[in-house]
């Protein structure tokens, strides 16, 4: 009688086993090396939580703000809060690019005004005492550059932008905690809302003049230079004006709901001046 062969099935099966367990324990054998090197970490909300609002993480960073030939100087983008979403990108303009746009707006400053939501006409308002001027979209290759710059920073399209504005602030001038999106359907149908801004500095400002936001969460007085600003600076998380950075921050959260934490403003200027550049972005195409 033939004896029966032998299936070989069983043998790979368990071969196949064996390796697939070696693996797992060799994956789980890196992982806990990269736990305990602290190159991984387990999620957790709670402390994902923390570190989002958790300032200390800002390095205060030193560089020559201008490089051989009039170019800028070393430049880095800087997370400064994730509510709001806010970023400063250092060096963003150069010396000779901050200058030019100054003395671009100069002959044509006038009074600063609001926006009326019922109208959506500008309006005259204590609430913003500096003076400022429109720069066109796109009026020269300058400017062309600058919002170029700006659309591969933010990836909005310049199309999205509307022109620069240049404001200027003196002693005492200011401008109160305000939002740049519209509640209005006016101001909207034009572009649609607006959705970031990027405050560009013109100038460096003695003392004052911090961009403030009062609403933003965080452990504020954490920031590296939270002894060298003013009474108002203190009062939320501020950014100090430096020449050449450009501050930008989303007045929308990604599902594209309105971030009140994106409340702003300009603190009185206690000494010297304060030039800065404005370039709201919104979600559609702006027609100039």
């Amino acid at each position: 009688m033939a004896k029966p062969r032998s299936s070989r099935h069983p043998a790979r099966k368990s071969s196949s086993s064996t390796m697939v367990l070696t693996l797992l324990l060799m994956f789980s054998f890196v992982v806990l090396i990269l736990l305990a090197l602290g190159i991984l970490s387990m999620p957790s909300s709670s402390r994902n939580s923390h570190k989002a609002h958790d300032l200390t993480s800002i390095v205060r960073k030193t560089s020559d703000r201008n490089g051989a030939d009039g170019e800028r100087g070393e430049q880095w983008v800087e997370v400064i809060s994730w509510e709001p979403r806010a970023f400063v990108y250092h060096n963003f303009l150069s010396r000779e690019e901050c200058e030019y746009l100054i003395e671009l707006a100069k002959p044509h400053m006038e009074k600063s005004t609001v926006v009326d939501s019922e109208t959506g006409k500008s309006k005259d308002s204590r609430v913003r005492t500096s003076s400022g001027t429109f720069l066109a979209r796109g009026r020269d290759k300058i400017i062309r550059n600058i919002e170029q710059r700006i659309a591969d920073f933010t990836f909005i399209p310049v199309e999205n932008g509307e022109g620069l504005q240049v404001l200027h602030y003196e002693v005492g001038q200011k401008y109160e905690p305000h939002f740049d999106y519209f509640l209005d359907e006016y101001n909207t149908q034009n572009g649609g809302q607006r959705m970031a801004t990027l405050l560009m500095y013109l100038s460096d400002v003695e003392e004052g003049g911090e961009t403030v936001f009062p609403n933003a969460k965080g452990n504020i007085s954490a920031v590296p230079w939270w002894n060298e600003l003013s009474e108002c600076g203190k009062g939320g998380l501020s950014v100090k004006p430096k020449m050449g950075d450009a501050l930008l921050f989303w007045s929308m959260k990604p599902d594209a709901t309105l971030d009140e934490h994106s409340l702003h403003g300009g603190c009185p200027v206690i000494k010297g001046n304060k030039w800065s550049s404005t370039k709201w972005m919104r979600i559609h195409e702006y027609k100039a």
